[in-house]
């Protein structure tokens, strides 16, 4: 194909019969999920990892049953020398000249942040109307039972090669991903790698992601006194650390709410934009908060550069005393327009606040992590395929839809496998709550995603 060729797709009676079968196994799909979500695989350290080498264990279960004759759970050496996360590794090899398609998606999950906050059980899925509620719900153990249900209604019928990656640590940063492709290049080699870890526009509405923000974070700490000393004995013409701190944190945006760091870049605003009354409500803004920022909104969540502070040192409330705080920390996460190099931006990031510092405060930045933006061409063979299969999965055409967050992995997949057309998907939409209380998948929507895989596959087969 070329980027001017309609999609070869199959003949309407295999389509109806992909979308029965679909129809047919999705309760079984849904009992995979249900039975994933019960598994409490927070991969952060402070939580039991006995629970994510146990939901390692039901994946390789459920990749086995859908018929993958290989089936590993593997892991990867960190640079620091320890161990990584359980990942699952399925392969079925290419029948001759076939393609190969790599599945991803990711095991681990979210810690479920206060209890007092979800309205269920969040490791107890849950169903309330059309949705199903628990942790990993969405983010990702359906993008796992997505991949597990598009290879079993193919079944023998399956016309490429395909390698299933589950990634057990991808919610703490993937520390060993870059070590376990070097470890399985051969492997996990492939010619369209799908990763099912992103959103669509709406429920009823597909999404194929284009472009997704690149991150670095960073400490910044403050320091005014080499001790605490006593607010009212010397408050006046000393300024307490939490105090220059804030001072130093409203440099960092404009009047408007736009970053205002000189070197950060913005990429060219999307076609398509928001709702404002949707993203209050999908966010939960309080009323009478303004939004940040001139623009389009989805520029600015998806294509212009974003700062938050994630982090606090300082002084509790319950345990404050009289005293002025001699220093204070705060951590940022910065978001990356498509086409920022993150060293670049560390650069811009340090040299601002040192420049910016109040009073002649010590201000001393600590360097984090750094994940480069992604920006996927703008039309190919592949993505022809995957917006034919979502536009008769869901009978409307896909949004090409930048995502605010970021998936830093997908640059190290583009430097191992750079011939390889990556295709960002998923299953969230707005009101999943990735990440939060209450985090669902709707289910109509998981069964469309199921079939527009299996379509996906399908179509991509040189008989298709």
């Amino acid at each position: 194909m070329t980027t001017t060729d309609p999609v070869p797709a199959p003949a309407p009676e295999r389509v109806a019969a992909l979308r029965a079968r679909v129809a047919a196994q999705f309760p079984d799909v849904r009992a995979d999920l249900e039975a994933l979500v019960r598994i409490p695989s927070v991969s952060n350290a402070e939580f039991d990892q006995a629970h994510v080498e146990a939901s390692a264990a039901a994946v390789a279960r459920l990749l086995t049953e859908a018929g993958m004759p290989q089936v590993d759970v593997l892991r990867a050496t960190g640079r620091d020398g320890t161990p990584g996360a359980p990942a699952v590794v399925a392969r079925r090899p290419a029948p001759a000249g076939a393609p190969t398609v790599l599945l991803y998606a990711h095991h681990d999950v979210q810690p479920p942040g206060d209890r007092a906050h979800w309205s269920s059980d969040p490791f107890e899925p849950t169903p309330r109307g059309e949705r199903l509620y628990g942790r990993g719900a969405a983010d990702d153990k359906a993008g796992v039972v997505a991949h597990v249900g598009a290879l079993r209604a193919l079944g023998d019928e399956l016309g490429v090669g395909v390698t299933v990656f589950v990634e057990g640590e991808e919610e703490i940063g993937s520390p060993t991903f870059v070590e376990f492709l070097q470890a399985h290049r051969a492997a996990l080699a492939a010619d369209v790698i799908v990763v099912a870890d992103s959103s669509n526009w709406k429920v009823g509405v597909p999404g194929l992601t284009t472009s997704l923000r690149g991150l670095v974070d960073l400490v910044v700490d403050v320091e005014v006194l080499d001790h605490a000393v006593h607010s009212g004995m010397f408050g006046g013409p000393l300024l307490d650390a939490p105090t220059l701190l804030a001072r130093l944190i409203t440099t960092l945006h404009d009047e408007n709410g736009d970053v205002a760091v000189p070197g950060l870049v913005h990429a060219p605003d999307p076609a398509v934009d928001y709702e404002e009354a949707d993203l209050r409500a999908d966010a939960g803004v309080l009323d009478g908060v303004r939004l940040a920022g001139t623009g389009s909104l989805t520029a600015r969540l998806w294509t212009r550069p974003a700062i938050g502070v994630i982090g606090l040192d300082a002084p509790r409330v319950a345990s404050a005393s009289n005293t002025l705080t001699p220093r204070a920390s705060a951590k940022l996460s910065v978001r990356l327009a498509p086409g920022q190099d993150p060293a670049a931006a560390m650069a811009a990031l340090r040299e601002h606040l040192l420049a910016h510092a109040p009073f002649g405060a010590r201000v001393t930045v600590h360097e984090g992590e750094q994940g480069r933006p992604f920006q996927a061409p703008a039309d190919s063979p592949g993505m022809q395929a995957a917006r034919w299969a979502m536009r008769t999965s869901w009978g409307t055409p896909p949004v090409d839809i930048g995502v605010g967050g970021s998936i830093p992995f997908i640059s190290d997949l583009l430097d191992v496998y750079p011939d390889a057309t990556i295709l960002v998907t998923g299953v969230e939409d707005p009101d999943s709550r990735a990440h939060g209380a209450d985090e669902s998948v709707h289910l109509g929507e998981l069964e469309r995603v199921v079939l527009a895989e299996a379509l996906l596959l399908e179509v991509l087969a040189p008989s298709a």
